[in-house]
């Protein structure tokens, strides 16, 4: 990795603003939302047993009830070895893809340090509860450590993050409409397309409003005032949001960035929850045995449409939320109870175990790494002297 240190230069077009608009070291923190308080301990302890609580309720209540751990051990017992081979396949060519939306969304970045970034934000954004913050504040650490400057890796951050939210309500229309397109009880779910279609629609507009314009930005944020502080008005009566002061900063982040590599952004992101669903595909495969995997159609529809659970903040990753969904979402769709309770368990295990593993590696490694840099540089200014 010490290559890395020594040839990524981001002195390139791509990632060069007016000097006016170059952000130190503090501005770029504080603009994140970044603090050097460290870990809340209460709050985390308190968001642990939340956690901890609610997947205890989904894994031994709710989906005992919708699947069959039984008949799952079963379908699991049943897998070929070639089976196991094409998962471990899928997850190999899963972790790969996600290392490249930081190379991406940072022009100069090397992969290595992109996958090293990425993998070491899921590790503690997934495990670790609230961890979020403090993987924000750990990829912003590291992109700097790679050299890039506090200006360029805020606008990475923020446009990474911007494209998860985007892909996660981009997913559940495309499985809407995969359901639909399989012709199995299609009716049910053209009417969610439309829907689904007009929200995205809507969402990706006023996104790009915001960044066409500062003027269309303070009016978007205007509007955004209004929802926000009725909807806050009806719990507290006192306290206002002030949501155009951010939407401003963040079209100032991210408003170069995104006009030059929004495709090469667009791609990674999504070919990562593809590569994702790959996963869940082969593992189908494994355990469907004589019975036959479903059609491919009818299992993207599933997977895709419960990856809203993302969205709900209870466990990190959408865990058990996800997984719950999608398996009353494929025995809705006549999978058998064991086949999709076993495929879901392993599509989890498979995308989130090496993915933990790994990221902690990584983030042992970066810090090594670090420190060895670090060494290298203090030794050779000892000698200049």
């Amino acid at each position: 990795m010490s290559e890395d240190h020594e040839t990524e230069k981001h002195e390139t077009p791509e990632s060069s603003q007016a000097d006016s608009q170059q952000l130190d070291d503090a501005q770029a923190r504080e603009q994140l939302g970044i603090t050097n308080t460290g870990i809340d301990k209460k709050k985390s302890i308190i968001l642990g047993i939340i956690a901890v609580v609610f997947l205890i309720i989904v894994f031994f209540r709710v989906i005992p009830q919708i699947g069959s751990y039984s008949e799952a051990a079963e379908a699991l017992e049943n897998m070929t070895m070639w089976s196991i081979v094409a998962i471990v396949a899928a997850v190999i060519f899963y972790l790969w893809v996600y290392g490249w939306p930081f190379v991406a969304s940072t022009p100069g970045l090397k992969y290595k340090s992109g996958f090293i970034v990425n993998q070491s934000a899921f590790a503690v954004s997934n495990g670790v509860p609230g961890g979020g913050a403090i993987g924000l504040g750990l990829q912003y650490a590291q992109l700097t450590s790679y050299r890039t400057t506090p200006t360029a890796a805020t606008a990475s951050i923020g446009a990474t993050g911007i494209w998860s939210v985007f892909i996660t309500l981009f997913l559940p229309v495309t499985g809407v409409l995969a359901l639909t397109l399989s012709g199995d009880q299609a009716g049910n779910y053209v009417l969610a397309a439309v829907i689904g279609v007009a929200i995205l629609i809507v969402v990706v507009g006023l996104f790009a409003l915001i960044l066409r314009s500062e003027k269309n930005a303070i009016r978007v944020g205007h509007l955004a005032d209004k929802v926000a502080n009725w909807a806050v008005h009806l719990v507290k009566k006192d306290k206002n949001l002030d949501v155009t002061s951010q939407i401003i900063k963040l079209r100032g982040d991210i408003v170069e960035l995104v006009r030059r590599r929004w495709i090469w952004i667009t791609i990674t992101q999504i070919a990562v929850s593809w590569s994702q669903f790959g996963i869940l595909y082969w593992a189908l495969h494994g355990v469907a045995g004589d019975m036959g995997a479903p059609p491919v159609l009818v299992a993207y529809g599933c997977w895709a449409i419960s990856q809203l659970g993302i969205m709900i903040p209870i466990t990190p990753g959408g865990l058990g939320t996800v997984d719950a969904a999608m398996i009353g979402l494929m025995i809705s769709m006549g999978i058998d109870d064991g086949t999709a309770t076993a495929a879901a368990l392993v599509w989890r295990a498979s995308s989130y175990i090496p993915q933990i593993i790994i990221g902690l590696i990584s983030i042992f490694y970066w810090r090594f790494d670090l420190r060895r840099e670090n060494a290298k540089l203090q030794k050779a200014q000892a000698n200049a002297a």
